[in-house]
């Protein structure tokens, strides 16, 4: 789907949609617990349907209540009489391949794994390094991922600075086991806030794991997931999208949104505040890489340059996100300059507008929507579907904002 947009200030109230980081760790937790839960405020994004789809492979049962509340029957402790490995479809979705390759490998003794775009190629190096140490056999061949072998306790070593998806998948995993482990960072931890989310849901779930400052790494006891009624705030990723539209002009009130959030996305405020001066400014990514295309927006029209730093593990994403964050704004009339790990944007006083290639990209697109409201201009989004991956309602909250969408 393409669309032309007329650039139209936007002004109203829009509540964000619910966090896909806290669903994904709610759905695994209430699969994993011996009993029934309720997860409510869930949002359907394509990402979290793969989650539940997933699950279900391991035997987990879950339905709507209603149209954002979810009941989940837990898979531990069904009999497990299956003769082949689980068929894992992940869709595009990074979160729900990382997450459940040791999860697979611990409840059923492996799994087949598929996905969709550029999935099957991100980087797994930091599990395969640690499986192929276990004897765990694995098998990638034209998008099919094939992993056969056992998860055993000990201590599990990996680098922190390629994706915070890999200590997740262990610290949800590793209780599951008949003794205790532990997993250490080799490198700075970087996107800590959202190993601290996993922790925070794990907590929830009555299982307990422990941050070693002296290790650099966790302490996992064996536990038993127990089932919780949980509610999902509002996503900070998602939002940042609006503040973007906010500093561009717009006149916006946000609702639903956890002022003291674990989600590590809520430092777009800062950053914003940082981006509403003039100057030189420097933002270091490492914690909140994907919050890149709307702060670029951002920055884009500001009087000032501004310097995107430590932002290098943005290549492995849906796209190659800052090639394609650079490519968006000179598309739009923007002054950037890209760099090996992140971006440099030169402020200009107008947008012409143009065309954008949405690069099956979900934040791509949904940024080259904000920064249309700021362009003389129309601008044309190549591949506007993309946004179904995380925020399916975002055409129709857009346009209720009064923005001016045409679909070609």
């Amino acid at each position: 789907m393409d669309v032309r947009i007329s650039p139209r200030r936007l002004s109203g109230v829009v509540t964000p949609p619910p966090s896909k980081s806290l669903a994904h760790r709610y759905v695994i937790a209430a699969a994993l617990a011996a009993g029934v839960s309720t997860i409510k405020n869930v949002a359907l994004s394509e990402d979290v349907e793969a989650t539940l789809r997933c699950m279900s492979e391991f035997r987990c049962r879950w339905e709507w209540q209603d149209e954002s509340t979810l009941k989940v029957w837990g898979c531990i402790n069904r009999e497990r009489d299956r003769r082949d490995l689980p068929r894992l479809d992940c869709g595009e979705s990074g979160s729900t391949l990382r997450f459940l390759i040791p999860l697979a490998l611990a409840l059923e003794g492996g799994g087949v794994f598929t996905g969709r775009g550029r999935l099957m190629e991100r980087p797994l190096e930091p599990y395969f390094q640690i499986f192929d140490g276990q004897g765990v056999s694995r098998h990638l061949e034209d998008g099919v991922l094939t992993l056969e072998g056992n998860l055993w306790p000990g201590e599990y070593r990996l680098p922190g600075n390629v994706s915070s998806q890999f200590f997740t998948g262990l610290l949800m995993a590793l209780p599951l086991l008949d003794g205790p482990s532990v997993v250490v960072s080799t490198t700075k931890l970087e996107s800590a806030s959202y190993v601290s989310m996993t922790m925070g849901v794990l907590a929830r779930a009555g299982v307990q794991v422990r941050w070693s400052p002296a290790l650099n790494g966790f302490g996992i006891e064996p536990g038993v997931y127990t089932p919780f009624e949980e509610t999902v705030e509002a996503d900070w990723s998602q939002a940042a999208f609006w503040y973007a539209a906010i500093a561009l002009g717009g006149n916006l009130r946000l609702r639903g949104l956890k002022g003291q959030s674990a989600q590590g996305d809520a430092a777009v405020v800062k950053h914003a505040k940082k981006l509403a001066l003039t100057g030189e400014v420097k933002i270091d990514l490492s914690d909140c890489p994907d919050l890149l295309p709307p702060l670029a927006v951002m920055a884009a029209v500001r009087r000032g340059t501004t310097h995107f730093t430590n932002a290098a593990r943005l290549r492995l994403k849906e796209s190659d996100r800052l090639a394609t964050v650079a490519r968006m704004l000179k598309a739009l009339g923007g002054a950037v300059s890209e760099e090996e790990d992140g971006l440099t944007v030169y402020g200009v006083s107008t947008l012409p507008g143009g065309t954008v290639d949405g690069a099956n990209d979900h934040r791509i697109v949904m940024a080259a929507a904000v920064a249309a409201t700021r362009c003389q201009g129309s601008v044309t989004i190549r591949g506007a579907e993309a946004v179904k991956k995380s925020y399916p309602n975002f055409w129709r909250d857009y346009e209720a904002l009064g923005g001016a969408v045409h679909v070609l």
